[in-house]
């Protein structure tokens, strides 16, 4: 194949649409400013990677809209491309802190099987590791130059594939986690626990809430993998309409959901977790 025939890198191969870009950053500035206010008010400070990943979602969506004037700008293109890339590597660690904490305040530590010190610290590496090396990835692809993009490709497919396997171990982890306490609880005395059962809520709702969250930021990360193996002139690249409904839209309701359906109402705040303990489950019945 002659050199002619290669394709020509792009930043955009299309105009950065401004009016999604508006509604996008005003939609992540609500939800984003919502979160603060929870976070402060419950002190719910395992939060904080996601509410910095929602300013990142906002910052970035800011510079998209810069972009629909400067397509050509390297600095502009950066900013917003590795912006928007890494926030959801921030929502995952603050659902992996969620579900560590979730199983302490069940007491059930002994029923999960990974420990909780080493689960958190396992799954919030991993997701370092994802974030850094899309982070460098992005950086490299941002230079501006062909002979960069293979390898900025290269690193960044590798950093989502990371997060994808990370993510799916969260989601079998939580999954044996759940299926244990279910069996547990139904053959012990009683199904209460710390705080007479989180408070009389149900547990298991928050457990179900971390994965219709956690399946969406999957299904985001595998289309932003499938969009970078395709290349810069791939299909999805070439289209800005299925980034807004893969990856804007999907984040959005990640956020959204956890503005709903916040850990918090089950859990208490951080002086109820760690103040009284209730009942507790210590005869339980052998889980699998």
């Amino acid at each position: 194949m002659s050199d002619s025939s290669a394709p020509v890198y792009k930043l955009y191969r299309y105009t950065p649409n401004i009016g999604a870009a508006v509604i996008f950053l005003l939609a992540f500035a609500a939800t984003t400013l919502y979160h603060i206010y929870q976070m402060i008010r419950v002190r719910s400070w395992y939060f904080t990677p996601l509410v910095i990943g929602g300013l990142f979602e906002v910052v970035g969506y800011i510079f998209r809209i810069m972009a629909h004037s400067n397509k050509e700008s390297i600095l502009i293109y950066s900013i917003t491309t590795i912006l928007i890339l890494l926030a959801p590597a921030l929502f995952a660690a603050s659902i992996y802190m969620v579900l560590g904490r979730l199983i302490v305040a069940l007491d059930a530590e002994d029923l999960s099987p990974i420990r909780k010190k080493w689960m958190t610290k396992g799954f919030v590496i991993g997701d370092v590791i994802a974030f850094l090396s899309q982070a460098a990835g992005g950086g490299i692809m941002a230079s501006g130059t062909a002979s960069a993009l293979a390898t900025g490709e290269h690193i960044t497919i590798a950093g989502l594939a990371i997060q994808l396997a990370f993510f799916n171990a969260f989601i079998f982890t939580a999954t044996l986690f759940h299926r244990r306490f279910q069996r547990t609880t139904n053959t012990a005395p009683m199904r209460m626990s710390v705080n007479y059962m989180m408070k009389n809520k149900n547990w298991e709702a928050l457990l179900y809430v971390l994965y219709i969250t956690s399946a969406l930021i999957l299904i985001r990360s595998a289309f932003r993998l499938i969009e970078y193996a395709g290349g810069n002139d791939g299909y999805l690249l070439s289209h800005e309409v299925f980034a807004y409904i893969f990856d804007a839209t999907l984040i959005f309701f990640v956020m959204v959901i956890l503005n709903v359906f916040h850990p918090s109402d089950v859990m208490g705040d951080k002086a109820t977790l760690y103040g009284s303990t209730g009942m507790s489950l210590r005869n339980r019945g052998s889980g699998v």
